[in-house]
């Protein structure tokens, strides 16, 4: 019988006492010190493990922390939904990668003072960092690891915890923790950091290029379109874009490129369109289906963009439409499947206003059609978003029925469950499609026809979209931010 291995002491970084703070630029100053000097703990001590091959003691650092204390009811604007706590009390939540989200993290430290008229509290958390998680960029931890040490990795530091990495918060299931704090955030420090790593991977890109407008299509074409509109825009000194970064962080800017291209494909490559302050355009090819969709916006939603858009390829369900007409959605049906346990079915996904008139405006300035005669290319409706990609070679008359009971007049497999999952972790969402096929109608999608309708019709529908993404850049985030979005009670943080 193998003998047990000897418990060992715990060695962290010095005990810091909580500090308060009355501005945010402070705060964020504190947090960045804080989660640094952690993680940089972990590193060295890691490095130094890996080289001497054993160890005598089990290192930990923890989570740097955001408190809040109220003991009255604010009276804030109303029309707000987000920036404020909802009674008093002592609202928590712990921080990754301040530096990264440092803008985000002062706008919204800056509201709860604005709000409440108190100043927030900075210091060590109580969870652990797990040590993956502190690791540069590109750094992998694999079983091999634990062979050198000879003993398990997580004796010697900590990993990470799925039982305490989920979606609880934004799902509505836990917003008290056992000692009475409320949570002040959407996600936990741990749930953003699984986020991160899975973006670094399905997308290879890093997190800090994603930016705050992002667009969701399902087709290569629309990946061509967009690397040709980014260079045309970085070359023109006027247009504001900076660079583009494709898979590989592979670089382009005016002045040349930088970084070498991915040698393989990721998952789902994804381009970003750079402007000051995250404030330009990320494209996502996520391929075909649901689970890719629900996966992709899982992770992106940690970053807290300002808007997402699903612009793809629809089924049109209606004779009347014709190959190459929009659909801009005002209502799903979801048989997708792939959120029915943390969104039920029964859940409405509104439309948002401000979303659907950039849209609209979106399609009349680049189509030069306006008022009654927009109606010949477009129309807004019911999508239907299923799973099954050949569901038209199933007995027709039960999803027939469905579809027409609904009103759908498209069907797709990603744009509902982009437009649930905004939903639900609060992003504001929006979907136009364009009519590739008429299956109902005999109007299959058959591969000359496509690349006939591909290269008419994928330019114009990318710039619609890019040209709705700059007009929602100009639009205040608290008037973008529905309450529409927002639940009986909220994480004060957007």
């Amino acid at each position: 019988m193998p003998r047990s291995q000897p418990e060992l002491p715990v060695l962290s970084p010095d005990p810091v006492s909580p500090q308060s703070y009355d501005t945010p630029e402070g705060a964020v100053r504190a947090l960045i010190a804080l989660y640094e000097e952690a993680t940089a703990f972990l590193r060295e001590n890691f490095t130094a493990v890996m080289k001497g091959g054993a160890a005598e003691a089990r290192y930990r650092a923890f989570y740097p922390e955001i408190s809040i204390t109220t003991t009255s009811f604010a009276r804030v604007d109303s029309r707000l939904s987000f920036g404020h706590v909802v009674e008093p009390g002592r609202y928590t939540t712990t921080i990754t990668h301040p530096r990264l989200l440092s803008g985000y993290l002062t706008q919204q430290i800056g509201l709860l003072m604005q709000n409440h008229g108190v100043p927030v509290t900075i210091g060590p958390s109580r969870t652990p960092i797990p040590v993956h998680f502190a690791m540069a960029e590109g750094t992998h931890l694999e079983g091999s690891i634990e062979d050198h040490l000879q003993r398990p990795l997580r004796d010697l530091f900590d990993v990470p915890d799925l039982e305490t990495t989920d979606d609880r918060i934004t799902n509505g299931d836990v917003l008290v923790g056992p000692d009475g704090d409320r949570a002040l955030a959407p996600f936990t420090a741990q749930r953003i950091d699984y986020s991160l790593a899975r973006l670094a991977h399905y997308t290879a890109t890093a997190p800090e290029h994603f930016q705050n407008h992002v667009l969701f299509t399902n087709y290569q074409f629309y990946v061509d379109e967009f690397i040709a509109y980014a260079r045309a825009q970085i070359s023109d000194p006027d247009s504001g874009y900076e660079a583009l970064v494709e898979p590989g962080n592979h670089v382009t800017t005016a002045q040349g490129t930088g970084g070498t291209p991915a040698a393989k494909m990721p998952q789902m490559p994804t381009y970003h369109l750079k402007r000051a302050n995250g404030s330009g355009i990320t494209l996502v090819n996520i391929g075909v289906g649901p689970s890719n969709a629900k996966t992709i916006t899982d992770h992106i939603a940690v970053l807290r963009p300002h808007v997402w858009l699903m612009l793809g390829h629809c089924a049109g369900l209606r004779n009347s439409q014709s190959l190459g007409d929009y659909v801009l959605a005002h209502a799903y049906v979801r048989e997708d499947h792939v959120l029915d346990d943390d969104l039920p079915t029964w859940v409405p996904i509104p439309a948002l206003a401000e979303v659907q008139v950039a849209l609209e405006r979106a399609v009349a300035e680049v189509t030069q059609l306006e008022g009654f005669e927009l109606k010949k290319v477009m129309r807004t409706g019911t999508v239907a978003t299923i799973d099954n990609r050949n569901w038209e070679l199933r007995d027709q008359s039960g999803p027939v029925q469905r579809l027409s009971q609904s009103r759908a007049i498209a069907l797709d497999m990603e744009s509902a469950t982009i437009a649930a999952n905004g939903f639900r972790f609060r992003v504001p969402y929006g979907t136009l499609l364009c009519v590739s096929d008429k299956p109902l109608h005999g109007e299959l999608k058959l591969p000359g026809m496509a690349t006939a309708f591909y290269s008419r019709q994928v330019a114009q529908h990318l710039l619609i979209g890019l040209r709705a993404m700059e007009s929602l850049r100009e639009m205040p985030l608290e008037r973008l931010h529905s309450r529409k979005l927002r639940s009986f009670e909220e994480t004060a943080f957007l």
